[in-house]
């Protein structure tokens, strides 16, 4: 399979920027997307089948960057931005919390699942956007084929 999304790339930021209209309904800002992005990977599952062909978005990455949108929030909080709300059942944060984290002590289990579902979900509107501006500028079936090699 060669890399299909190199051939694409104009095609992705044309969807980015129609997509920002819905990223700035969600609950992400735009440097919490931009991090979201680096951890995704897009497929093109059933790509043999023309009519069942569709991008999906591989979030097997995301749990591991999600632990980090409260330090983007922190940031933007110490810039003059909106409250950071990295409160997520009692902890403080600092060193003393990202200690007891590695050593898998303390109450933090994980990424918010709600807000990971969140990150999920949006992604994969990102990507059935993507497809339908792929078959709408009649480039999806080239894309698909791409894929497959």
């Amino acid at each position: 399979m060669s890399d299909w999304t190199d051939a694409i790339v104009g095609d992705r930021m044309t969807v980015d920027r129609e997509f920002n209209d819905r990223l700035a309904s969600s609950r992400f800002s735009n440097q919490e997307w931009g991090l979201i992005m680096t951890a995704a990977e897009f497929e093109i599952e059933n790509a043999d089948d023309p009519d069942d062909a569709r991008i999906v978005a591989d979030t097997s990455n995301l749990p591991a960057i999600m632990p980090e949108l409260d330090t983007v929030r922190s940031q933007v909080a110490a810039m003059g931005g909106a409250p950071a709300e990295t409160d997520r059942g009692g902890s403080s944060g600092g060193l003393l919390d990202s200690i007891m984290g590695a050593l898998g002590l303390g109450g933090d289990d994980g990424p918010d699942r709600e807000e990971l579902e969140a990150a999920e979900r949006l992604l994969q509107e990102y990507a059935d956007e993507l497809q339908r501006h792929l078959e709408d500028a009649d480039k999806w079936d080239q894309v698909r084929m791409s894929y497959q090699e």
